[in-house]
């Protein structure tokens, strides 16, 4: 399935911050990206309802998941040329005719106290000094030692500092690893599919975040994993939420078929203080 022009540019649209009344998008891709949290409704009248997009990082995942799209502006100048040349098609999108090239496979990894793994069956020490970050390309043959827990870090900010968030994880050997660049992120679900070492997601605490740890993770890992919830989770709710993250994101979600207790109990702290809170907030400065 490809993405059709006239929907790719109302998502740039959307994605640049400009506001769509809902009436001017009435495609079925639309309604599962509100179901998604993706895009949000802001109504300017009684009736009159406007879309947003609410999480810019969530729709180009999606965009690249669903459709291998990685820079929405490279594929609807593709569209727009008749005789495209075979450098801007492979800029564009991955399919038959029109495929992306990865100039090199991996993810990023950090930590900050020293992690023992393998890579080709020879042990290595993971320790990137601090203001750097070590890329693992041959992700294939990297194997961490049993009791390290990977987690993987939603936003870039959080990755990049996360000596400052070792409070957090006191008592846990941890390998952290990012989501971005985001046209990596498949190598690093199927790294982590197989093996063995146990999985902690590390994102936002609201409903975008929630739908991210369910979708690229959860149902790919299954109960080896879970939904990292710091100590004392509630009190930074409470005091560092963002009530406008809540409420953009609030009608658009459902917990029906939610079982995890912990993403309940995360849902309910939502639900309790009608806020958000984004994992930046976590960061001691």
């Amino acid at each position: 399935m490809r993405l059709s022009k006239s929907l790719a540019v109302k998502l740039l649209q959307l994605a640049k911050g400009e506001k769509i009344p809902a009436s001017k998008l009435n495609y079925p891709l639309i309604a599962e990206l509100l179901a998604e949290g993706i895009i949000a409704d802001s109504r300017s009248g009684r009736l009159k309802s406007v879309f947003h997009i609410s999480h810019k990082e969530s729709l180009a995942a999606f965009l690249f998941n669903r459709f291998s799209i990685a820079n929405l502006e490279i594929y609807i100048d593709t569209l727009n040329h008749e005789n495209l040349s075979r450098a801007l098609m492979v800029q564009s999108a991955a399919d038959s005719k029109i495929k992306k090239i990865r100039t090199f496979k991996g993810f990023l990894i950090n930590c900050y106290e020293p992690i023992t793994a393998t890579l080709n069956q020879q042990q290595i020490i993971i320790h990137p000094p601090q203001g750097t970050f070590q890329f693992i390309h041959d992700f294939e043959h990297f194997i961490p030692q049993p009791d390290v827990t990977i987690v993987s870090v939603e936003n870039a900010e959080n990755f990049s500092l996360i000596s400052k968030q070792q409070y957090l994880f006191r008592g846990i050997k941890t390998l952290f690893v990012s989501r971005y660049p985001q046209n990596q992120s498949k190598d690093l679900v199927k790294w982590l599919s197989y093996i063995q070492n146990p999985h902690l997601h590390f994102g936002d605490y609201d409903f975008a975040g929630i739908n991210i740890y369910l979708q690229e993770y959860k149902r790919h890992l299954g109960i080896r994993t879970r939904f990292f919830i710091p100590p004392n989770l509630e009190d930074f709710i409470a005091r560092l939420g963002n009530r406008k993250i809540y409420d953009n994101q609030k009608a658009n979600f459902s917990s029906e078929t939610i079982e995890e207790p912990e993403i309940l109990q995360i849902i309910s702290l939502l639900h309790k203080y009608k806020k958000g809170l984004e994992q930046e907030a976590l960061i001691r400065l």
